[in-house]
């Protein structure tokens, strides 16, 4: 096989390779309406996509997250500084965020906090669908 044959096999394969790679990550404002401490969203994912709704609050607040739906959805919660990719999460109450408890933590800083649903990496890779309801508040 010619090497200009090969190289340009390896290249298609490379590229064809990234374009399924991409992860889809939707981006939802969750706005409470007028004197409430909260709202419920609902989302589904599937395989390696997630969700971030995005929630603004200030330092010294605590943020509540009541997790319902499929057990294969995770929940990660990312400060305002936090870049997008790679950034550190911040602690919740309970050692796993899973579907079916209530998480709530301090908040460290004011602005925009990430919520992040996602799948772990099992669940993913089978193209499992996911459904979840999210209860958050803020105090």
């Amino acid at each position: 096989m010619p090497i200009r044959t090969v190289a340009l096999a390896a290249a298609l394969w490379a590229c064809s390779t990234a374009a399924f790679a991409a992860d889809a990550v939707k981006r939802v404002p969750v706005h409470f309406a007028q004197g409430a401490a909260g709202a419920i969203v609902q989302g589904a994912i599937k395989g390696y996509d997630s969700v971030e709704y995005l929630v603004v609050a200030r330092a010294g607040q605590t943020l509540r997250v009541a997790m319902s739906g499929s057990s294969n959805a995770d929940l990660n919660v990312y400060p305002p500084a936090a870049p997008s990719e790679g950034g550190e999460a911040l602690t919740l109450d309970t050692v796993y965020a899973k579907a079916g408890a209530t998480h709530s933590v301090r908040l460290p800083a004011d602005g925009q906090y990430r919520l992040q649903v996602y799948q772990s990496r099992a669940a993913a890779r089978r193209g499992t669908l996911s459904k979840f309801a999210l209860k958050i508040e803020v105090r």
